[in-house]
């Protein structure tokens, strides 16, 4: 792998902060501890990355997610390691759930202590396996700006969803003058950008078949910012509409053909509707 020379030797916190702020982060949630102070005495003399304290670990990943559903900008929280990882679960399971694109970095006990059950020690990879997109443990100082390139990349692609980066406190701390390439290289994650054309034409020969279809409208219409087309899509072909929760204001309240959120606190005719139909067209919402 190539490396790229530094002009100076380089802590791998230094790397964590200048490799976010390239990708254009400039905002980082967080609450200190034991294994991330390498960092944070790197954000005390960084400029160009605000860093914003909570109270708890779970608050700093609520706190990002509520960033990045309203800027629209990936969310990045920063905790420790043990019971600082731990705490953040809610936070990144509900990023998942949500969809929300979501950057976690956890501290971790230095390599030569990992199994071995040191101080505030967790498997955090184990652990957030089920509840992530994807994981990283950086065993390497120089694999950061790769590695958290990586990450930003995965985290705001495709579906998006919530990242972790396990950081030992000895790769924070390491020097470097050099650093492994950071270019993209993921052949075997390949998101899909493009509809499948058959699928398309398959779509609309059941829908003209059908006498009650319904769309349902889910988080996936207002992330991808695809309001108009949604409407225009309903109004063509004169389908009503149901939201999700997370898919409330994709199409605006008022209109004809909205008939508002279904589920255990939606509205009756959206429950009916979903019932009732014989076709349901789902557009950005998860299926079971």
């Amino acid at each position: 792998m190539e490396k790229i020379q530094l002009e100076q030797a380089r802590s791998g916190s230094y790397l964590v902060l200048d490799t976010l702020k390239k990708l254009g982060v400039d905002t980082i949630f967080g609450y200190p501890g034991g294994a991330v102070l390498p960092i944070y005495d790197e954000i005390f003399r960084f400029k160009g990355i605000r860093h914003i304290l909570s109270r708890h670990e779970q608050g700093s990943v609520h706190e990002a997610e509520g960033y990045a559903k309203s800027t629209g900008k990936l969310g990045v929280a920063l905790v420790t390691s043990g019971p600082g990882a731990t705490n953040a679960i809610t936070g990144i399971a509900d990023a998942l759930g949500d969809s929300v694109p979501l950057l976690v970095f956890t501290g971790q006990v230095a390599r030569r202590g990992i199994g071995k059950d040191a101080f505030q020690e967790a498997d955090i990879i184990g652990v957030t396996m089920p509840v992530t997109k994807y994981n990283y443990q950086i065993r390497d100082t120089a694999d950061i700006p790769r590695v958290v390139t990586e990450a930003v990349h995965i985290a705001t692609t495709g579906r998006p969803g919530p990242v972790v980066i396990d950081l030992p406190k000895d790769v924070q701390e390491a020097l470097v003058d050099a650093y492994n390439d950071p270019t993209l290289h993921l052949p075997s994650y390949q998101p899909t950008v493009e509809p499948n054309g058959l699928q398309v034409k398959k779509i609309l020969s059941q829908l003209s078949q059908a006498k009650k279809p319904v769309i349902l409208a889910g988080g996936g219409v207002n992330y991808a910012d695809a309001n108009q087309e949604l409407v225009a899509f309903a109004e063509c072909y004169q389908i009503p509409v149901v939201s999700t929760l997370l898919g409330l204001g994709a199409m605006p309240i008022e209109h004809s053909l909205s008939l508002g959120m279904g589920g255990m606190h939606g509205s009756y005719a959206s429950n009916m509707a979903l019932t009732d139909a014989d076709y349901i067209i789902n557009i950005g919402a998860l299926t079971a």
